[in-house]
């Protein structure tokens, strides 16, 4: 069984969180299901709204209910356009993602100007301990500063464009432990795949509320209208469109309340999983259910077509009651926590000490990027398998949370307080960029910078560079993740001459290190994806057949990386190539294949592509190359974890803390 140890060694069953819910691929195929199951709600939802119309229609026009296939179609094609009109122009505007949709109801986002408060800086801490812990980019957060109630919400399409909203009420009213426990919960929505679909439904549901908001509009126009006949029609039309409509308010929340309430059960699950403390947020839960009906609603006149989305119930439940409510009942979400409180340690000030001796020393990194072989650095033993590796993506525990605050702890705070701000991130890359060994060539990125970039950002970068050359090798990663927020608070074009930018140092040696090439896909993978206008990814490859070259790819990179003699490479390759699904219908090959950094590129790219299920079999391949040998050195564990962050799977610092043990 796999344990969990504490500081004063308390042994949890990692299952008991895992049994309640699902792996983080079986999330993403749930998700894709789920947004078929919408659509079909969708479809009833309009169909009965033609009906009424059809009826309404004919009642007004013949006085009685009679068969007209030709008014039948022309309402069919109305609504049909008018819903439609409605959804599309909603997705449309929300091709930004999270932003789009935390400036729309009245947030702002933290860092971006000003110094932020404790309560704030606080919640900046919290946010970035877990993005760090969980492997994905820092989301920007945004305050609600109008909202006194207890609140929160995660919104985008991908890791790459979520962003966390939060309500002031929460900064004002929560402990650090209950606002852990929300912002786990968050969490939870941006790793399994919810905030796609909520997006979506946000889009979809917006035609519907549109017949109703037209009806309004028609019946205010009806009062204005100068002949007593037009008044009366448009009163007509309006009425009939404000009935129809506030039928299709009805669905729209039905349909948010049948996708969104089991989810809301798992969020809370895996966010006692994350934090090992039930007590934070169902003392978050028990606040909001003190505060009466007032305790979680939004204010917003965006928080209808935004309820779903929310930690707890946005707007107040009509005489329907609960059949209406997008959450769970708060006696119900606070029962099944106490459940778990017997089951798992509450989280203690003891476990925020240093992970275990040496799991944060240094290592030798940057070695150059062949992927013919070479010594490698150092290497540790390790206890924790392929399997395991493959089970912690899109999960996080308590241990990886403890790793990433003792992270945090170890930047120099000039370089922390920089990563916040725009120019402050543009000199940190700058500065984990130039050379600290060959003058001539750090000479060269210097005069480089001085003609193509501002001159506070080269002086900020030379001045951050004898802190940055110090941090151990395995902070650069999560330290790029930090700047994250900042360097997205910009436009498509300066995002790509930067990104031309890093690409002009990184060659300024004619050669690229792995290192170099790690903080290179990190950065387009998180910036160029974000300034996309397409949100939606492309075709889903199912079978392994079409990325079966890719496969070889790159699983020969992850071999030669790690080891150095053709027996060692050649056993360390086909240990993953024969996890592959599917291996006996494809042309062996005789050894590894050659593969330049052009060739990786490429098959990253595509190896994004596959169905969820695919790439958890592929990363459980590439997971057998590098642990073949039990030992991992810092070159085969960056290459790993930078692998799955392209494919689009957040991978936690699973070498760097490993927080299993064999129990």
């Amino acid at each position: 069984m796999l344990c969990y140890t504490t500081k004063n060694s308390t042994y949890i069953p990692l299952t008991l969180m895992q049994q309640s819910t699902l792996n983080f691929f079986e999330h993403q195929d749930q998700a894709r299901q789920n947004t078929l199951y919408l659509l079909v709600l969708f479809a009833i939802a309009l169909l009965g709204m033609i009906g009424l119309f059809y009826l309404a229609s004919t009642i007004a026009l013949f006085r009685r209910l009679t068969w007209q296939p030709g008014i039948l179609v022309l309402v069919s094609f109305g609504v049909m356009l008018f819903v439609g009109a409605g959804s599309i122009s909603k997705l449309i505007a929300l091709r930004g993602g999270g932003r789009v949709v935390a400036e729309g109801l009245g947030g702002h986002r933290l860092g971006a100007t000003g110094v932020p408060n404790e309560a704030e800086q606080q919640l900046l801490n919290v946010v970035e301990e877990m993005a760090i812990a969980a492997g994905v980019s820092v989301p920007a957060v945004y305050l609600l500063p109008q909202e006194r109630s207890i609140n929160a919400f995660a919104a985008g399409f991908t890791t790459n464009d979520a962003v966390i909203g939060i309500t002031q009420g929460c900064l004002d009213q929560l402990s650090r432990d209950e606002l852990q426990g929300v912002i786990a919960h968050e969490f939870s929505h941006i790793l399994n795949g919810d905030m796609r679909l909520n997006l979506r439904l946000m889009g979809v549901l917006q035609g519907i509320l549109l017949i109703y908001l037209a009806g309004r509009l028609l019946l205010e126009g009806s009062g204005h209208s100068r002949s007593d006949k037009g008044g009366n029609q448009l009163a007509v039309a309006g009425f009939a469109m404000i009935a129809v409509g506030m039928i299709g308010l009805l669905c729209g929340r039905l349909i948010k309340s049948a996708v969104s309430r089991q989810r809301e059960f798992l969020a809370d699950a895996s966010a006692v999983q994350f934090t090992r403390n039930p007590h934070g947020i169902a003392g978050a839960l028990r606040k909001i259910g003190g505060l009466g009906h007032s305790g979680s609603l939004i204010q917003s006149p965006k928080a209808e077509q935004a309820s779903h989305l929310f930690f707890g119930e946005a707007l107040k439940l009509n005489f329907f009651g609960e059949a209406f409510a997008t959450h769970p009942a708060l006696k119900t979400r606070i029962r099944r926590l106490e459940g778990l409180a017997g089951k798992v340690s509450t989280f203690s000030e003891s476990t925020t000490a240093m992970p275990r001796s040496g799991s944060l020393s240094g290592m030798a990194g940057g070695a150059a990027m062949g992927f013919q072989g070479g010594t490698p650095s150092a290497t540790k033993e390790i206890k924790v398998t392929p399997e395991e590796v493959v089970a912690s993506i899109g999960t996080a525990t308590e241990g990886h949370l403890i790793y990433a605050k003792a992270l945090l702890a170890k930047l120099p705070e000039s370089v922390h307080t920089a990563a916040h701000q725009r120019e402050g991130a543009l000199a940190i890359v700058y500065g984990l960029l130039l050379d600290g060994q060959d003058q001539g060539v750090r000479d060269r990125q210097i005069a480089f910078l001085k003609q193509t970039e501002l001159p506070d950002v080269v002086e900020q970068a030379l001045r951050l560079q004898p802190d940055l050359q110090k941090l151990d090798p395995r902070f650069r990663l999560p330290l790029i993740e930090l700047t994250i927020p900042a360097l997205r608070e910009t436009s498509a074009e300066q995002c790509s001459r930067f990104l031309k930018q890093v690409q002009a140092l990184v060659q300024m040696d004619q050669r690229v290190t792995l290192a170099e090439y790690s903080l290179q896909v990190v950065l387009h993978r998180r910036l160029k994806s974000f300034f996309s206008q397409n949100q939606e990814p492309g075709p889903e490859i199912t079978t392994i057949g079409p990325l079966w070259k890719d496969c070889l790819t790159i699983l020969s990179a992850l071999a030669r990386v790690g080891h150095t003699t053709s027996d060692q490479i050649d056993y360390a390759f086909r240990s993953g190539l024969y996890r592959l699904p599917g291996v006996s219908s494809q042309e062996m090959p005789s050894g590894p294949v050659k593969a330049d950094l052009q060739a990786i590129s490429q098959s990253l790219k595509k190896l994004g592509q596959a169905a969820p299920k695919l790439k958890q079999a592929i990363i459980d391949a590439c997971a057998h190359t590098v642990l073949v040998d039990n030992k991992v050195t810092i070159q085969e564990g960056e290459l790993l974890r930078v692998l799955v962050i392209a494919m689009d799977c957040p991978i936690p610092p699973f070498l760097d803390s490993t927080p299993w043990q064999k129990g």
